[in-house]
């Protein structure tokens, strides 16, 4: 059916989530998952999926409830109204995350891009993949709502297509010796790579970015949060499952920018590196296109409530978009992309939408008279939330500590202009009452 009215659909509304997390999951962190857990990995992207669910149902009751493009800045505003840096300090943590998705999206596009191409080991080629691509869903975006759906509804259709064929030609060839023992490397390892591979899963957030450009968002916005991330996990099992049974945990961890097109090779030949390939470059473009769209949204809001510089609420005449926004963060994705390792940008990523995951789940817990959400469904989520954020810090602590110190350093530079922001913001900021 041809849409005229400019608004999103549940197509568009799926594509954007599936989109999103697709793109920064199997491609990104298959081989961070296996060198953690070993044969356990399509475990712990099933763990990831459950963590997705549970956090997302305090993203549903929240964003019907507070019909926002702020989203999780505007639900600790909420939250606590008598504390607008708790908001605030959210809403930049979420923005710098995003910039990190952007990064991991694009280091990944450049990895891949450099291996079809049979230049792997030149960082030269990486590198100008990764900022070709970003600039390149930058001039995508600018042009409006409108072309950043149709061009997410094609790519996601693409990739999930050239991933059922991998998954199904792959189960074929699964060896059973390559499974067992399912925990090699312990039970928790589990636990940890799920906390590790978060990141795969936090494109769903993008979804609620998107609630006043819903053409129906009291029926779609479950609809899209729920569906993207059980066809998403869905997707994980399968092509993690046939990676592990093709390809031993050696291997995967030796080609870890580009595991999965080494396990189509073990399974399809030529052809299917190839078409990994493709699947690996349309994913990660669908996730930025997607990202760039809703963060930029969230950045122009924030703007308009005056917690952001009140350019990035600048929206162009035409197809009135936050064209401020959204060139600013793909500038700084571009920086973030060049100057850190996949580990790192994956590490940081997952991280921290795992602490913003928190933060919605403690609003939603205080509101949740106003919500209607059930409180077990709630503190459930924020427990489950909570251990696995200890769980990945504890492991940078003991595998990476310098990883962690430089986690920490970004984090603290997050706090300290936030803070000074506000002392220009409080001056004329008018409270959200209390309801």
């Amino acid at each position: 059916m041809r849409r005229t009215d400019g608004k999103l659909g549940l197509t568009e509304l799926l594509a954007i989530g599936v989109g999103g997390m697709i793109g920064g999951g199997i491609f990104s962190v298959l081989g961070i998952a296996v060198g953690i857990s070993g044969h356990a990995a399509p475990l712990a992207f099933g763990l990831g999926g459950v963590i997705a669910l549970l956090a997302g149902y305090s993203y549903v009751r929240l964003a019907l409830t507070f019909r926002n493009d702020g989203a999780s800045f505007t639900y600790l505003e909420h939250a606590f109204p008598r504390h607008p840096n708790i908001g605030g300090l959210m809403g930049w943590t979420v923005i710098v995350g995003y910039v990190g998705t952007l990064a991991l999206y694009a280091f990944t596009f450049g990895a891949y891009g450099a291996n079809l191409l049979g230049l792997t080991d030149s960082s030269l080629v990486r590198v100008t993949l990764s900022v070709g691509v970003l600039l390149f869903f930058m001039l995508i975006n600018l042009r409006g709502v409108r072309a950043s759906g149709l061009t997410e509804d094609t790519t996601v259709l693409i990739k999930v297509l050239l991933l059922g064929v991998f998954g199904v030609a792959g189960m074929t060839s699964v060896r059973r010796d390559h499974l067992v023992p399912v925990f090699d490397h312990g039970t928790g390892s589990v636990f940890v790579a799920g906390a590790m591979v978060f990141v795969a899963f936090e494109g769903f957030q993008l979804i609620t970015n998107t609630v006043c450009e819903m053409r129906h968002p009291a029926r779609d916005t479950s609809r899209a949060i729920y569906g993207s991330v059980a066809i998403t996990t869905i997707i994980y099992l399968l092509v993690a499952f046939v990676a592990i049974g093709n390809l031993t945990p050696s291997e995967i961890s030796a080609s870890e920018e580009y595991a999965l097109a080494d396990a189509a090779s073990s399974v399809l030949g030529r052809a299917g590196h190839v078409m990994i390939g493709i699947a690996a470059l349309l994913s990660t473009s669908s996730a930025i296109n997607a990202t760039a769209f809703g963060a930029s949204r969230m950045m122009a809001e924030m703007a308009t409530d005056h917690m952001m510089p009140r350019a990035f609420s600048f929206r162009s005449r035409d197809a009135h978009v936050p064209w401020f926004a959204i060139v600013v963060l793909t500038a700084l994705g571009v920086a973030f992309t060049t100057l850190n390792t996949l580990e790192m940008i994956a590490a940081f990523s997952s991280l921290t939408f795992l602490l913003v995951s928190l933060g919605v789940g403690v609003a939603n817990l205080k509101l949740y008279r106003q919500t209607g959400a059930k409180r077990v469904i709630v503190v459930a989520g924020i427990a489950v939330v909570l251990t696995t954020v200890g769980l990945l810090i504890a492991y940078l602590w003991t595998e990476s500590r310098p990883m962690l110190n430089a986690i920490i350093a970004i984090y603290g530079a997050i706090f300290v202009v936030e803070f000074v922001f506000s002392k220009r913001r409080l001056v004329r900021r008018t409270p959200i009452p209390d309801s």
